[in-house]
């Protein structure tokens, strides 16, 4: 049943690269999955005759060309098997997140027109389920897990396990069709149609060709010099761009290993099992592992204290320089020598990143004490710009031109240029096609030649080519006295704080700065346990006097440090409150990547926002909530509105 083996051809999809892996590396592990505690395996040639039973199978279920595939769940081979099995028969996959609640679901379904859906477990087709009482044109559902299916109606349902074994059973009458199927794919055939995280209003469908995912893969992949011999981590949602990069593009590329973990709450563990190579997270990751660190050190000896915080010192002073292939002092080659067997080493393994040669982390700014931290540990941790639209990739960082305050220069085949108002533009040969049903759209962010427009301002720096990005455009403003308002700006140096998980500034056309700030509850719970405070809720700690005289001491640390920049000095914080919650996907506050859904937020608390710029010192407000089966609530809270220090700025108060 070997249709792929016989006649790649020219690598123009990725059943094509397939088919060439399954030839050159057909003994190479390809995936692996942890479950009930064992790792399993699957070779490339194993993983090719997974994906054709899968095909196989979808032929005999009556799928057409063009048709959509939903496919939900969390990382496992069996669903990215199925994504390279609807290209293989000539079927669009459209990967949703696994958290989405059931009406995000209904949406991206009944946009995409999809007929068939591949879940995961029973949780996912009990979502599909539900809305299919709104959702037309959905004909089958496949799962992966049995557990907990038996008692369903399987008219229109089956396993993929039924789904692979009805195709084994029919290759003899497929064979050909599904040979020809994919043989006959283009390079500017559909690979996949990904959705935006929809921050501004609904997710758009970004739909990109064999071209943009495999150009941009190879120059990506290139550039950091990726390899067969590699290992990587597929853990981030399937639904990201980003994993489809790592974990299907430059997987197939290149003929890495993608590994699986269990589950969430075994990731780290399971990080440290499979050592990976290349790795990426999101800066919010870094900074949760290092405090983390932090809150292990506090409890330690007073010998390991000492031991942590000396080698440390040196790791910090010269880690970098020899990261880079600097040279530095004799003497601090020993101690460094000495501190990678004694600390770094040992620090690296708990971590799981004893064997990483390429990191990446992008999405937001990660603080410059953290990305130099664990550059100082060894760890080739650099930074990438990018969007679902370019295919993830735009800028990069060289080994060599490694910097916290930007996001390198443009990945190989990328063009940048900077419009009149600052916005970021770029074109590649990863630029999408088209936005689905959404010409509009399509026509307003991509032009005829190709430039795509960011949504981000920025600039390039003219001695060095980097890319260095400011703001989301569109959140770029004025303040009432004329000058810049950059709430992201802010909000990104107040994070770079440990016991900060989010925050909002608002400020645009205003007097002055005011922001919301989530805590973040597993760093401060931990001060409060070393502290002896005790405390029932998230709301609870929040407004503890001590956690906002502590929240305080941060904001005017900040605007210190905005009041530094003259551009920007105006965006200093007046005053701000910690929210009684957690900003939330589920409540419609966050999109599913994280980024806040500013208009949302503004409008659901407009009552705290209008104290703030008030001067009450405190409000009192009620706010609607979805729990984790969905049913709805409130919470009320009455909440400490504080000020903060800024500082003057001299030229305007001399000016004056």
């Amino acid at each position: 049943m070997s249709t792929a083996t016989a006649s790649a051809g020219a690598l123009v999809s990725v059943p094509h690269l397939l088919a060439r892996n399954a030839a050159e590396y057909g003994g190479k592990a390809a995936y692996r999955e942890k479950e009930f505690g064992i790792w399993q395996s699957w070779t490339w040639s194993q993983a090719q005759h997974e994906i054709e039973s899968m095909a196989l199978g979808l032929l005999e279920l009556g799928v057409a060309r063009g048709d959509f595939i939903a496919i939900i769940g969390r990382n496992r081979p069996q669903l990215y098997w199925s994504m390279v099995a609807a290209q293989m028969v000539g079927a669009v996959p459209v990967p949703l997140y696994q958290d989405a609640v059931a009406e995000e679901m209904a949406y991206v379904l009944e946009h995409c027109g999809a007929r068939y859906v591949i879940a995961g477990d029973q949780e996912q087709v009990d979502k599909v389920i539900e809305v299919q009482e709104t959702v037309s044109g959905i004909e089958h559902i496949i799962y992966v897990d049995k557990r907990g299916m038996r008692k369903y109606d399987h008219s229109a349902m089956n396993s993929m396990e039924d789904i692979k074994a009805t195709g084994r059973a029919a290759h003899e009458r497929f064979d050909r069709e599904l040979a020809d199927r994919w043989q006959s794919l283009t390079y500017d055939d559909t690979c996949v149609m990904l959705y935006t995280s929809g921050t501004t209003g609904r997710p758009k469908g970004v739909v990109l060709s064999n071209r943009n995912i495999i150009e941009t893969s190879k120059n990506s992949a290139d550039f950091d010099g990726l390899r067969a011999g590699d290992e990587v981590l597929a853990y981030l949602p399937m639904a990201w761009v980003g994993d489809f990069i790592f974990s299907i593009g430059q997987a197939y590329w290149t003929g890495f290993c993608v590994n699986c973990p269990e589950s969430a709450d075994t990731m780290m563990t399971d990080l440290r099992e499979i050592g990976p190579s290349y790795y990426f997270a999101p800066p919010r990751i870094f900074e949760t592992q290092l405090t983390n660190v932090m809150i292990r050190m506090e409890d330690a000896g007073r010998f390991k204290k000492w031991l942590f915080h000396t080698f440390m010192g040196v790791a910090k002073r010269v880690g970098p320089q020899i990261l880079d292939g600097k040279s530095v002092g004799g003497m601090d080659k020993l101690k460094y020598g000495l501190g990678r067997l004694l600390v770094y080493g040992p620090l690296l393994n708990t971590l799981g990143m004893s064997k990483v040669r390429v990191g990446y982390t992008a999405g937001e700014a990660i603080g410059p004490e953290i990305f130099d931290f664990y550059r100082s540990l060894g760890i080739n941790l650099k930074q990438l710009y990018g969007q679902t639209e370019a295919s993830v990739f735009i800028t990069q960082q060289k080994d060599d031109e490694v910097r916290a305050d930007t996001v390198g220069t443009p990945t190989p085949g990328v063009e940048l240029r900077i419009a009149d108002d600052g916005e970021v533009y770029y074109r590649s040969p990863g630029v999408f096609v088209k936005y689905f049903k959404n010409d509009e759209s399509t026509a307003s962010t991509k032009d005829a030649e190709g430039w795509v427009a960011t949504g981000d301002a920025g600039f390039i720096e003219p001695d060095t080519g980097h890319l260095r990005i400011i703001d989301r455009a569109k959140d770029v403003g004025k303040m009432a006295d004329g000058r810049m308002f950059a709430p992201k700006y802010v909000e990104n140096k107040l994070k770079f704080f440990p016991n900060i998980l989010e925050a909002v500034v608002f400020g645009n056309a205003r007097d002055r700065c005011t922001a919301f700030i989530n805590i973040d509850l597993t760093a401060v719970g931990n001060w409060a346990e070393r502290n002896n405070i005790a405390y029932a809720s998230y709301q609870e700690l929040s407004q503890h006097p001590r956690v906002l005289e502590t929240i305080q001491a941060h904001v005017e640390e900040v605007n210190a440090s905005v009041a530094a920049d003259e551009m920007l000095s105006g965006c200093q914080i007046h005053r701000f409150c910690v929210l009684h919650k957690e900003l939330d996907a589920d409540d419609g506050e966050m999109t599913r990547t994280r980024k806040v859904r500013r208009r949302i937020v503004e409008e659901k608390f407009a009552d705290i926002i209008d104290a703030l710029y008030s001067g009450a010192p405190e409000v009192s407000t009620e706010t609607e909530v979805t729990y984790e089966d969905g049913r709805k609530g409130s919470i009320k809270a009455t909440l400490d509105l504080r000020d903060a220090a800024v500082v003057a700025d001299q030229k305007r108060m001399a000016a004056e």
